[in-house]
């Protein structure tokens, strides 16, 4: 059983870059123009050893898969067509324990000369880095036949499903007969997923979920939806929310099948049945240590204070929260960038951080360091040229080596430092919004309880 998907790959497109940038690659100065960085980075990710056995398993149609990314540019620069989608990703997945890794990337091999061969340059990774073996691929967005541009679309995807299954069978891997359909996920969706973070969508759904399973009419879902803090355009050809702090509406259909209007009313109506609910096991939750003591966390101050705050109404600090309130949907998202947000805690901390001034002055100092660092490996690279003793040669490589790790950790650091000038901002933004929108609750359930009270009848007794 093989399932697939197809995205585009676009210009600095951020969520293409952060899960395919390689580091420990050596940059190729040929055709180094930001404008095919996205590129190049997709086809770095493709490619990594770790993941392909030292690269056995990759294959280029049309192209060398050493030099792709000078071939496709090539290409691109042939036909002045640098613009708008630079290439598409493709997957194939297997069922875990299904497939060989010759077989996956004989299939995948195959699949890619029938759809794109005669016309596109293609790269076939296999990866065999999860339980799951996987082929990747990389194609061309622009033909070095005649300059046309490939086209994605439902029946290009609808195609490359069939053809998949055919190869299956031809190998005799089972096929999913019947796939469901509504069920497609956008690139970044599809990545949270495989990473266990949250998306954005995903928790709108699991806000669907919850107001669906408190109600038993769907004005009642649409007050539920509503009391979460969504907005909710209804009386329209497709139902739509506004999640709380976000500026555009967002088709329920577009979530799946069972999140369209009459699939939603139909699971509402389901309510009405008497049915017992399955025991489910309670999720476990992830335990972080706060070190130090309460009296020394009173006194922190500026961004410091600004992080430990964030942390504590994402629900995270201290293990045990003052209040039961729900966690607010713009703090929920951002679980998924957990880990980056208690690394730059942690750095402002470890270094008593607390203005920008500070962090501009640390900041500083570790680009000072990573340029002199940098001067030092280079000189030991121009003894290495000098050098005819093999030993000596090894004692260099050795000292580069230790460079290069302090170097690949300064970097992090100073990465941290820009990503803290950027995330503070917005954290001030959110909280800001968190808190009008607070305030605002607060009016309408005052004035709710009033108007409340005063609908009640005035009753006296007398004794």
């Amino acid at each position: 059983m093989a399932t697939t998907a197809i995205w585009d790959v676009n210009d600095r497109l951020d969520r293409v870059i952060d899960y395919t940038t390689n580091p420990n690659k050596t940059e190729n100065v040929d055709f180094s123009s930001p404008d095919f960085q996205s590129l190049r980075d997709v086809l770095e990710y493709t490619k990594q050893n770790y993941k392909t056995e030292k690269q056995f398993y990759v294959t280029g149609i049309n192209c060398d898969p050493t030099i792709a990314y000078e071939q496709m540019s090539r290409t691109k620069l042939q036909f002045q067509k640098m613009d708008g989608i630079l290439a598409f990703h493709g997957y194939q997945s297997f069922a875990p324990g299904e497939a060989t890794p010759e077989t996956a990337h004989a299939i995948g091999v195959k699949l890619a000369q029938k759809l794109w061969g005669e016309r596109f340059e293609v790269v076939v990774s296999t990866h065999l880095d999860k339980n799951h073996l996987h082929n990747h691929f990389v194609l061309n967005s622009v033909s070095f036949m005649d300059g046309k541009r490939y086209y994605d679309n439902k029946t290009t995807y609808s195609l490359m499903r069939q053809t998949s299954d055919r190869l299956c069978r031809e190998y005799s891997l089972s096929v999913i007969e019947n796939p469901e359909k509504g069920k497609s996920k956008h690139h970044a969706e599809w990545r949270a997923e495989q990473e266990g973070k949250p998306t954005w969508r995903g928790l709108i759904r699991e806000d669907v979920d919850k107001a669906i399973a408190t109600s038993m009419t769907f004005t009642q879902f649409i007050a539920a939806m509503r009391k979460q803090g969504y907005e909710v355009k209804t009386g329209v050809k497709y139902m739509a929310v506004r999640p709380p702090g976000k500026e555009r509406f967002v088709r329920l259909k577009t979530l799946g099948d069972d999140y369209a209007e009459e699939a939603i009313k139909q699971r509402i109506l389901q309510n009405r049945i008497p049915k017992r609910p399955p025991l489910l096991p309670e999720p476990k939750r992830k335990r972080y240590i706060l070190r130090g003591s309460i009296k020394t966390t009173r006194n922190i101050t500026g961004l410091q204070a600004l992080y430990f705050h964030y942390l504590y109404k994402m629900g995270i600090l201290p293990r045990h929260r003052a209040s039961n309130k729900r966690t607010h949907f713009l703090l929920r998202e951002d679980l998924r960038h957990l880990e980056e947000i208690t690394a730059q805690t942690k750095l402002l901390c470890a270094h008593s951080i607390s203005s920008k001034e500070q962090l501009f002055i640390y900041q500083s100092t570790l680009e000072q360091e990573i340029s002199a660092l940098y001067a030092d490996r280079k000189a030991i690279y121009n003894r290495i040229r000098r050098c005819k003793d093999d030993v000596q040669i090894a004692v260099y490589k050795e000292q580069i080596s230790e460079l290069s790790k302090k170097l690949s950790l300064l970097r992090k650091e100073v990465k941290l430092c820009t990503g803290i000038v950027s995330r503070s901002e917005e954290m001030k933004q959110k909280l800001l919004q968190i808190k009008q929108a607070e305030i605002h609750q607060g009016k309408e359930e005052k004035a709710h309880e009033q108007r409340s009270r005063s609908s009640r009848p005035n009753r006296q007794y007398e004794s």
